[in-house]
């Protein structure tokens, strides 16, 4: 078998433009914790989206997009595991469950890109059993425009280099997992 022993990947946000933060909590996910069981994509697991809301965003603030990434998926691009958009300004929280695949617990008007597992909606974590400790970056990007311009069919990748230009703020929150 093949090693996947590697390096750490850094903080994908530390290597984009700096910009203000703001508070972003869960009732399901404990920054810095390692995340329950019912948010992976493992036998125990049941692929359930977390709780996630936020406050302290720029008053100007048009719209928010909200994603789960893992930098230390082994492969040079990270891994995807969801990636919403079209979230008013009004909006500042979503249900645990809001991530299935068929968008019902969205709010109107937002959407769901394909996760890199190439499904829609929300993939729970899944790092190769042995692997090393994996985050997942949990971001809330209050925007300066509602409407990106994008469709469900955009590829997270390419949204997420979209957001770098329209973010005005971001809050974070880290969860773990290792298998």
């Amino acid at each position: 078998m093949t090693s996947i022993t590697r390096p750490v990947a850094p903080d994908p946000y530390s290597l984009l433009p700096s910009v203000p933060s703001f508070d972003v909590t869960s009732a399901d996910w404990t920054h810095g914790a390692p995340v329950p069981d019912v948010h992976t994509n493992t036998d125990a697991g049941q692929n359930r989206s977390p709780q996630v809301s936020w406050s302290g965003f720029p008053r100007e603030t048009a719209g928010f997009a909200v994603s789960v990434f893992d930098p230390d998926a082994p492969g040079v691009a990270g891994w995807f595991h969801w990636t919403v958009l079209g979230l008013g300004p009004d909006v500042t929280s979503l249900a645990s469950g809001a991530g299935s695949p068929d968008g019902a617990g969205l709010p109107a008007g937002a959407f769901q890109l394909r996760n890199d597992d190439g499904t829609v909606g929300y993939i729970g974590c899944a790092p190769p059993p042995g692997d090393q400790v994996h985050r997942y970056f949990l971001a809330v990007h209050a925007l300066d425009s509602a409407d990106l311009g994008l469709a469900p069919d955009s590829p997270p990748g390419a949204v997420s280099c979209a957001l770098v230009f329209h973010t005005l703020a971001r809050g974070v929150l880290v969860g773990t997992y290792q298998r």
